[in-house]
Order: structure tokens, then C-alpha cells, then sequence
């Protein structure tokens, strides 16, 4: 007799983390990464306040430009309105 064993369907799933999902998890770590490492080299060159502004700053529009772009979708989309002729040698000038 065959055993039936019990599958998880989610594995083709990309993953989700607080929202972000796939390679954008990467893109808010990088960004809150990058907030902290500008924020401390201001706050120990110039000034500690102009230091946190860089920080917040960084962080905040790191995520919000990373959750823009994710709205996109998780793959780059080029999408033309011109019209290529296709010979057997591969594409020529678009048209």
C-alpha cells in the first residue's frame, strides 16, 4: 500500500517578513544598515542631533522607497510600446 504523506502547498511561496516580501526583505535590512552606519559617521564627525536626523532620515526613506518599489511587484517589468521584427538571426532595430 502507498503511504500518503501531507504536503505543505506554501513552498512556492516567496517570503514574508513584516510586510516585505522576497528580495525586498534584503533592500529594508540594507537600508536600515545604511541609516545606522551614515547616522554614526555624523553623529561622531558633526553634531549627534544632525547625526540622529541622518539616521531617522535614512531609515525611514530607505523603507519607504523599498515598500514603493515592492508595490511594483517582486520581478523587474520592462514592458515596451515599440514593435520588434524578429529574423532567425535575433532581434533587429525596433520599428
Amino acid at each position: 500500500m502507498a503511504r500518503k504523506y501531507p504536503v505543505y502547498k506554501g513552498l512556492q511561496q516567496p517570503l514574508i517578513f513584516k510586510g516585505f516580501r522576497g528580495k525586498f526583505i534584503y533592500w529594508g535590512i540594507a537600508s536600515l544598515l545604511a541609516g545606522l552606519v551614515f547616522g554614526a559617521l555624523t553623529m561622531t564627525m558633526i553634531n549627534m542631533w544632525l547625526g540622529a536626523l541622518v539616521l531617522i532620515g535614512f531609515v525611514a526613506g530607505g523603507l519607504l522607497y523599498t515598500a514603493a518599489r515592492q508595490k511594483g511587484g517582486l520581478h523587474a517589468k520592462n514592458r515596451t510600446s515599440k514593435i520588434f521584427i524578429l529574423n532567425r538571426y535575433g532581434r533587429q532595430k525596433p520599428v
